[in-house]
């Protein structure tokens, strides 16, 4: 399972989709805001700001939230200007990590996940270094229910999507980026839920990580996380199974 799939887990099953839902629209406010002003208000002549749309449908975020970040993006209302950046680095065990951010000050973030990353034993790596690991595709999530895994792959591969893994409560499949949405209809046109769908970076190769290093791995990535003008971290991380479960209780 790649490090973005098990990093998805860890969130989902210590609950903090929920506990940080606020968090979580403020990001895609910002993520709207930004493919507003780089591409119109149409999400139909606008791919980006359509895909973010997608993924805010998927969190129930409220239409008035939705409405006023778009406006601000095409200057109806005033707005906050933000930058893109991507930073690439390295944590414990040799782990690579990709962390994309909108920010208002460069020069104040770096300095802040530089410190992040000094804290829990990682590093800033040069731009280039980490990203030709890593692939650009579509991650849709949705609930089992009461299909069997042949069932799902049945479903999700009539929909267009390239692969899927299950878990005991969910299905995260895998879509070649520009097909995402169609999937997404696809899906929901069959009766199944999306919870989640977005555009990630999934690493071609994961490098395996236990005991101490693993621990060490997700409390970066959780800092990273918790960082306001932090997106979306990506990872080539691959934690056991059994080294999983002990984490968790811990």
């Amino acid at each position: 399972m790649s490090g973005h799939s098990k990093w998805s887990t860890i969130k989902r099953k210590k609950g903090a989709a929920d506990a940080r839902r606020g968090k979580v629209f403020s990001r895609l406010a910002k993520e709207i805001t930004v493919a507003a002003k780089m591409g119109g208000g149409d999400p139909e002549a606008n791919p980006r700001l359509r895909t973010v749309l997608l993924a805010a449908r998927a969190q129930n975020m409220p239409k008035d939230n939705i409405s006023r970040a778009v406006k601000k993006g095409t200057g109806e209302i005033p707005g906050v200007t933000y930058e893109e950046v991507r930073y690439e680095g390295y944590a414990p065990g040799g782990v690579a990590f990709i962390v994309d951010l909108l920010t208002d000050n460069k020069n104040r973030t770096v300095a802040e996940i530089r410190h992040i990353l000094t804290k829990h034993g990682g590093s800033m790596a040069e731009n280039g270094a980490v990203v030709w690991n890593f692939e650009q595709k579509g991650t849709i999530t949705v609930p089992r229910g009461g299909l069997t895994e042949d069932e799902l792959f049945e479903n999700v591969i009539e929909a267009g999507a390239e692969d899927l893994e299950t878990e005991s409560d969910v299905c995260q499949i895998t879509t070649d980026p520009h097909e995402l949405h169609s999937v997404s209809e696809a899906l929901e046109g069959m009766g199944l839920h999306v919870e989640e769908a977005q555009l990630t970076m999934v690493p071609k190769t994961t490098l395996e990580v236990t005991g101490k290093e693993a621990a060490s791995v997700l409390r970066l990535m959780e800092a990273l996380e918790d960082h306001d003008d932090v997106q979306n971290v990506f990872s080539n991380f691959d934690i056991p199974e059994e080294e999983m479960a002990a984490l968790m209780e811990a």
